[in-house]
């Protein structure tokens, strides 16, 4: 397949996918409930922790979370009240003392950087800025790691795909009509391919990733390949790669993440 058929052939599904009419099915709709920035960039970074099984079973999680937290999020985080939390489940094997771990590890970034958008800003790259809100993370909770909080690895060695921060990322840069774009300071061209099953089979079946781990590496891999065919917004072709993969050749529609 040639470059100029691939580009089409990922337009078209680009274009068929996001559209508002997705927005109801998939977790995007939980941040979008907000209007307070660090209302939604909290909800994005703990709707996208628990995005992953059957979308349906995450969208009710997502209610259960948030019937936890309230409406306003930033409040419950900054005044400590997720320390009244008990530790019944709340998605598979994320636990109310999980989300306890992310409050408080939200608490210490917004006392320290301001807001999450500003911890992202303040170093050179994504990965970079995932590496940070790791480290705040794990400073926050007095070194204790959460299996939740995905580890990219340092320079020099390869981690984790992140996908889950990668999607809250899309989400909190990219344009509509699904994605919110509420930060201004990082733009789209910088974001990474946010790799699940889906994404990463159909990428191996168009030749785009050569890969066979889902990890770090192959999130480089395929990015850059999709930068060749949008430099300045690459990541809209996880739209196109997850449509392609998930919704082609599964009967019952959008079902996975």
């Amino acid at each position: 397949m040639s470059e100029d058929t691939l580009k089409q052939k990922l337009d078209y599904w680009y274009k068929k996918i996001c559209t508002s009419d997705f927005i109801s099915l998939d977790p995007v709709q939980f941040p979008r409930r907000f209007k307070k920035h660090e209302d939604i960039e909290i909800a994005a970074i703990l709707t996208a922790t628990i995005a992953w099984g059957r979308r349906g079973i995450i969208l009710q999680s997502a209610e259960k979370m948030f019937a936890l937290t309230g409406k306003k999020l930033y409040d419950f985080v900054m005044s400590g009240s997720y320390e009244k939390l008990n530790n019944n489940n709340i998605h598979r094997t994320f636990f109310g003392s999980d989300l306890k771990y992310i409050c408080k590890g939200f608490e210490h970034i917004y006392k320290k950087h301001g807001n999450l958008e500003k911890l992202f800003a303040s170093v050179p790259g994504i990965w970079d800025g995932i590496n940070l809100f790791r480290e705040e993370m794990l400073m926050a909770n007095k070194g204790v790691s959460s299996v939740h909080i995905a580890n990219p690895g340092s320079k020099g060695k390869n981690g984790s795909a992140c996908k889950k921060i990668n999607l809250a990322l899309r989400w909190l840069v990219r344009d509509g009509p699904v994605d919110i774009k509420l930060w201004k300071s990082i733009t789209p061209a910088t974001l990474n391919i946010p790799l699940d099953v889906h994404v990463s089979r159909t990428a191996r079946n168009l030749g785009l990733l050569t890969r066979i781990t889902n990890d770090k590496k192959a999130v480089i891999e395929l990015t850059e390949k999709l930068k060749g065919l949008c430099p300045e917004d690459p990541v809209k072709y996880d739209f196109a790669l997850f449509g392609m993969g998930a919704l082609s050749t599964a009967s019952s529609g959008v079902d996975e993440v």
